[in-house]
Parts: structure tokens; C-alpha cells; sequence
């Protein structure tokens, strides 16, 4: 059973810094699939953040961009997402996931394969 579980979020001032996880549970994932993190706020819809496809290229979203690294542990089957210069705008739960295709994580309608249950974010300003 593919079990994605993120973890690291919290409650920040704006300006501070935030590391989430994905713990990922099998190589199977992040070797067939685009892995990457989108966003979702109460009342908005989905918002792709940051993926990272099977060869290591990374995508960020324009809003993200200079402010979010993502990177892989393809020995631990981890993924994260360093978030800093965080705003409050950046409010929102961050779930971790695995699609077919790159653009399907990070623009237009946000679509996956599997997803985990996401870790909340919280920037106050």
C-alpha cells in the first residue's frame, strides 16, 4: 500500500523558515513518478508549490520561486520542501504527492496520483 505521510509544519512569524517531509513509502514511488507539494487554504483551491521529477529537475511555482527548495533522499525515500521568507499568504495545509506527470502537480488544476494527508502551515504576520 502506498502510504505518503508529511510532517514539519507549524506556526511561524513572517519572514521565518519551515522544512517538511514526506516520508515516502516505497523507492517505487519516487522512481516512477513526479513527486512534489502543493498547498490548499480554506475556501482556495489547490496551488501547486514544488516538484521534482524522476531525473532531479525541479519546478517551482512563480510564487515560490527564490523562497522554496525541494530536494529528494532517494536512499530514505524522503522528500522535502524548504520554505523560507514565509508570508502569511503562504497559510495553508501542504500535502506532498505523486503524479504521472509534473505539470499536473505544480500548474492549472492540481491533480495526483496518491497524496498523503498533509501538515498545516501557519504564518502570522
Amino acid at each position: 500500500q502506498v502510504q505518503l505521510v508529511e510532517s514539519g509544519g507549524g506556526s511561524v512569524q513572517a519572514g521565518g523558515s519551515l522544512r517538511l517531509s514526506c516520508q515516502v513509502s516505497s523507492g517505487y514511488i519516487t522512481i516512477n513518478y513526479c513527486v512534489g507539494w502543493f498547498r490548499q487554504a480554506p475556501g482556495k483551491e489547490r496551488q501547486g508549490v514544488a516538484v521534482i521529477d524522476r531525473d532531479g529537475t525541479t519546478t517551482y511555482a512563480d510564487t515560490m520561486k527564490g523562497r522554496a527548495t525541494i530536494t529528494r533522499d532517494d536512499a530514505k525515500y524522503i522528500l522535502y520542501l524548504q520554505l523560507d521568507s514565509l508570508k502569511p499568504e503562504d497559510t495553508a495545509m501542504y500535502y506532498c504527492a505523486a503524479a504521472v506527470v509534473c505539470t499536473s502537480l505544480i500548474q492549472g488544476e492540481i491533480s495526483y496520483t496518491f497524496a498523503g494527508q498533509g501538515t498545516q502551515v501557519t504564518v502570522s504576520s
